[in-house]
């Protein structure tokens, strides 16, 4: 296939998602069962509301890392990044819901963007997977970074 190829052609069309409300343990069981590393998540009208990755879900098993503090001249100052990473985290590791512990607005494209717009997005974002969405907001498939090696090794 070659980078031009749109991801509906390559994107897995009806994906496994979870709702907002869904417990946390039920979407490990329903990921761990399909050997899946994550899922979009939407909204009560089926909007996309985040992405749920394993990563999120280690992180609600996983013990938190206290802020950073400085200590200049006497003074303790508390690193800034640290804290908001640390917010986040706690979020994270106190929620009981799949809303409270997915990444809220991910990274994502549409059924008419290229492989290589996709892969693009991909490597600059740090991201193994992006949820494909139609005009409505919609979910409409997910392309992994898998998936385009497959698209890449079939075309020679």
């Amino acid at each position: 296939m070659s980078r031009d190829t749109l991801v509906s052609h390559v994107m897995t069309a009806d994906p496994l998602t979870f709702d907002v409300d869904d417990q946390v343990e039920d979407a490990m069981r329903a990921l761990t069962e399909r050997r899946f590393a994550g899922a979009p998540v939407v909204d009560a009208n089926g909007k996309l509301a985040g992405l749920l990755s394993d990563d999120d879900l280690i992180l609600a098993e996983s013990r938190l890392h206290v802020p950073t503090v400085l200590s200049i001249l006497g003074a303790y100052i508390e690193w800034p990044p640290s804290q908001k990473h640390f917010e986040e985290d706690l979020r994270k590791a106190v929620g009981a819901k799949v809303g409270e512990v997915m990444t809220a607005d991910p990274v994502t494209c549409r059924p008419g963007d290229t492989l290589e717009q996709v892969a693009t997005l991909m490597h600059d974002h740090h991201v193994d997977r992006l949820p494909v969405v139609d005009d409505t907001g919609g979910v409409a498939g997910i392309i992994t970074r898998g998936d385009l090696v497959r698209a890449m090794v079939t075309d020679r």
